[in-house]
């Protein structure tokens, strides 16, 4: 008697649909020289959050969104700063939270698609 075969069962995402929620948390990611060089030789990524997450939440909506394991995340309040324009008007630049957020080894993530 021959041996059945198996149905090929679909590959199920390893994490969850991303929600709204999801993407309110996640700010946008920012893009400097130093945020560069961790991404190429340390996998981390550099993003401006909501003010008001914290760490679980900032991770589990960097997976669903990016669809990658997340090793850990840290965060930084970056104060405002009082500025100039020019010589005469006073002004200040808001301050924002940041999370620098560690991606597992061997997973990678594309932030500049075409």
């Amino acid at each position: 008697m021959a041996a059945k075969k198996k149905a090929a069962e679909p590959t199920a995402n390893r994490f969850p649909r991303a929600t709204e929620k999801d993407f309110a948390v996640i700010v946008k990611p920012i893009i400097t020289e130093k945020s560069m060089a961790l991404m190429q030789n340390d996998n981390k990524v550099t993003i401006k959050v909501l003010a008001t997450s914290n760490k679980e939440e900032i991770k589990l909506a960097f997976e669903r969104i990016f669809q990658v394991k997340v090793d850990s995340v840290k965060i930084i309040n970056v104060a405002s700063k009082a500025i100039t324009r020019g010589t005469r008007y006073p002004g200040t630049l808001s301050g924002y939270k940041k999370a620098i957020v560690t991606v597992a080894n061997g997973e990678a993530i594309d932030l500049f698609k075409d």
